[in-house]
């Protein structure tokens, strides 16, 4: 094979790059006139001419009459001087999407005890080895070459039972070797340094249980936490704090002989827990997990099919963290829990360190018209997964998910970000599992460079009828503005918030195609927990009626149509001690307090039975839009108080017919009722309850400052 050449001082060829399949762009130093038969293009398998087809002073495009070789390592010659041609830009053309899309999947590796088959998608790699180590921790391993197959994926069998044993891939690409951990890697060392082969028949828990099927999607109730918060609490009688197998424990109790740990997510009555990020990341060292200053929120993906390893016990362990993910799976679905994970798809921790970059430099990362990394999601980099082998990824994640871990459930941090085919995609791949699983994201416009109209975001959530959307339009009606946090909600008696109340009470109709797409909600691990924003708008307000607004807004989100949506705390006043991003705080700011749950266990109870009312009475959680129009009737709304009726029920529900009032007056307000019926009280200021709580005995009923009331007739039941 012919060497490339030393440059010399006035080598007239600078650069040169690949910029579609059949186009190469060369950078020379001045303007001077060149033949345009002495073009070619050289690799070890020939040698042939280019077209020249464009000039300016620095620059020169030819075009290639024999396909580009893409398994080779390719020169441009011009008579005597020749330079290396380096893949850029071209990976981020349709054709070259086309050419090397690889829809199978067989990626990454395939155990048995007979042989390990090993594949990795590099199409612009030239050679690429897989190094194996006896330890993770060793330096030197058995290198072996691989071979290239169709589709840019290459290959290696190797014969024998390998498990257990570590692996690198080294790949060289543009002139240039690289190490780097398998993209597809299920199972890892400590802090993802090497990816291990491994049976994943050895990681199933003891027994799988059996869920009772959804009647229907709006049943859901979410409660999100975030692993390590939910376990730290020094008296809250876990043991295994900070890990998943904290979350397995059952029958622990607090000082005040409270019920902890996944037995009070039980008894809080929610359907749906969502772990805050459980994928590999890389924003905690996880040899040093245990101090309390190396904590994070975890949204800083660097594998996309493995848990990460700061919650096992053993993160050096390549099977511990997969064994004990799924153990925290088992344990919530035995209570009959469903388990909902937060993905992060949106971008990676480090894009130049990514597996994914230095394999495919340029493919997986979308970039601006000035060739500048897009930074939608202001964290440096935006994933491009409107790419085929870039929406694979995603799709095939979600499919081992739900494969290997049986979640039930995606909520995808900046969705917006995401394009619609592939949440399309990640739909149809949901139903091969089962028709119960709940797909939910942040819908939010973010300056990407990809157009917004072909984004999942929530503008165009008739596009994507299956998914929910965070609405935060009524959060911040309901609240105030998230980002002036000083500005009052309807809780707060701003006058100017009732028409998003109207709309959110009626799941926000103008917006979505279903009832189940709306995400009601009013706070979660992002920004201000909602105590902490009511002592922002009231800083001298009494404690007594922050707590009387707190309970209005969290009524508020429970009795609405659409699906609720709680972060973990809310039920008892969580805050934050006014830090707004806690992303990367302490625990003494995120754990969960045990003990403020347990002064406030009579708001927890009241939370309880709105919830109970809800899960067992459909008309709060109607399936259609159709249903909401013909049942939902507003009595009364004023700027700071809303009344509605769900009447006529029939046989969608036990009651006949549900009043609900919600007061944000700091004066109480008398409300007609509809005559020729007996009302029942079921929830007032102080208690929210299945049984009747009292009987009204006139046609009116006067409700209580920032207060919901719920009164309902059952005559014909």
């Amino acid at each position: 094979m012919k060497q490339k050449k030393e440059p010399f001082v006035n080598h007239p060829i600078q650069f040169a790059t690949l910029v579609t399949i059949d186009m190469i762009r060369v950078k020379v130093k001045s303007s001077t006139e060149y033949n345009e038969n002495k073009w070619f293009i050289r690799n070890e398998a020939g040698r042939w001419p280019l077209l020249l087809k464009a000039t300016t002073t620095h620059e020169i495009e030819l075009q290639l009459i024999e396909p580009f070789r893409f398994d080779k390592d390719n020169y441009v010659e011009y008579g005597e001087t020749d330079c290396y041609v380096q893949i850029e830009d071209v990976v981020r053309t349709e054709a070259f999407d086309d050419l090397f899309y690889y829809a199978g999947r067989d990626l990454g590796v395939t155990y048995t005890k007979k042989r390990t088959n090993v594949a990795v998608w590099a199409p612009i790699a030239t050679k690429v080895n897989i190094i194996l180590y006896q330890k993770w921790h060793d330096e030197d391993g058995e290198k072996r070459a691989c071979f290239r197959d169709e589709k840019g994926v290459w290959r290696i069998e190797l014969q024998g039972d390998w498990e257990g044993t570590w692996y690198l891939l080294e790949v060289y690409v543009n002139e240039s070797w690289r190490k780097v951990v398998d993209p597809y890697a299920t199972f890892l060392s400590v802090n993802g340094q090497k990816a291990m082969v491994g049976d994943l028949n050895k990681t199933a828990p003891t027994h799988w249980p059996t869920l009772n099927q959804l009647q229907a999607k709006n049943d859901v109730i979410i409660y999100e936490l975030h692993i390590r918060d939910f376990t730290i609490g020094r008296l809250n009688g876990i043991k295994q704090k900070g890990q998943y197998l904290g979350m397995t424990e059952t029958q622990t109790l607090d000082k005040n002989n409270l019920v902890t740990g996944i037995d009070y997510l039980e008894r809080l009555g929610v359907t749906h827990v969502e772990l805050l990020p459980v994928q590999e990341f890389g924003s905690v060292d996880e040899s040093d997990r245990q101090n309390p200053s190396h904590y994070n929120w975890g949204y800083d993906t660097t594998h996309f099919f493995v848990p990460e390893g700061s919650y096992a016990t053993d993160p050096y362990d390549g099977y511990s963290r997969i064994k004990e993910l799924k153990s925290l799976i088992a344990s919530l679905h035995e209570k009959q829990l469903r388990v909902i994970m937060d993905v992060v798809f949106n971008h990676v921790y480090i894009w130049e360190e990514s597996p994914l970059e230095r394999i495919v430099p340029g493919y997986f990362f979308r970039y601006t018209e000035e060739k500048e990394l897009s930074n939608g999601t202001g964290v440096g980099n935006d994933f491009a997964s409107e790419r085929k082998m870039a929406r694979k990824l995603i799709v095939d994640s979600v499919s081992y998910w739900l494969k290997e871990f049986r979640v039930d459930g995606f909520r995808f941090d900046l969705m917006g970000i995401l394009d619609i085919e592939t949440m399309k995609q990640v739909i149809d791949e949901t139903k091969k599992s089962s028709k119960d699983i709940f797909v939910l994201g942040e819908g939010w416009d973010l300056p990407t460079s990809y157009p917004s109209e072909r984004r999942a975001i929530t503008d165009q959530a008739r596009e994507l009828k299956e998914i929910g959307f965070f609405q935060d339009k009524f959060r911040d009606g309901i609240k105030g503005s998230t980002f002036e946090t000083i500005q009052p909600g309807f809780i707060s008696g701003n006058v100017f918030s009732i028409d998003e109340i109207v709309s959110g009470v009626k799941g926000s109709i103008e917006l979505f195609s279903h009832p189940i797409q709306a995400i009601n909600y009013i706070e979660a691990h992002d920004n201000h927990t909602l105590w902490d924003k009511l002592k922002r708008i009231h800083p001298y307000e009494e404690r007594s009626l922050l707590e009387k607004r707190h309970r209005l807004a969290t009524s508020i989100v429970l009795l609405s149509q659409g699906i609720p949506f709680l972060h973990a705390g809310q039920e008892w006043f969580r805050t934050k001690h006014g830090i707004e991003n806690s992303y990367n705080q302490p625990d003494w700011v995120n754990q969960f307090d045990w003990g403020q749950r347990a002064h406030f266990e009579k708001t927890v109870n009241y939370v309880r039975g709105l919830i109970k009312i809800r899960r067992f009475h459909p008309a709060f959680r109607l399936e259609s839009y159709k249903l909401i129009k013909e049942h939902f009737h507003l009595l009364l709304v004023e700027a700071d108080c809303i009344a509605y009726h769900l009447r006529n029920l029939g046989e969608l529900d036990r009651w006949d017919d549900i009043i609900v009032i919600h007061n944000a007056s700091l004066q109480s307000k008398r409300v007609l009722l509809p005559k020729d019926n007996d009302w029942y009280v079921v929830v007032d200021d102080q208690a929210a309850s299945l049984i009747p709580l009292s009987k009204i005995g006139e046609d009116c009923v006067i409700v209580l400052p920032i207060s919901t009331f719920v009164c309902v007739n059952y005559k014909t039941k």
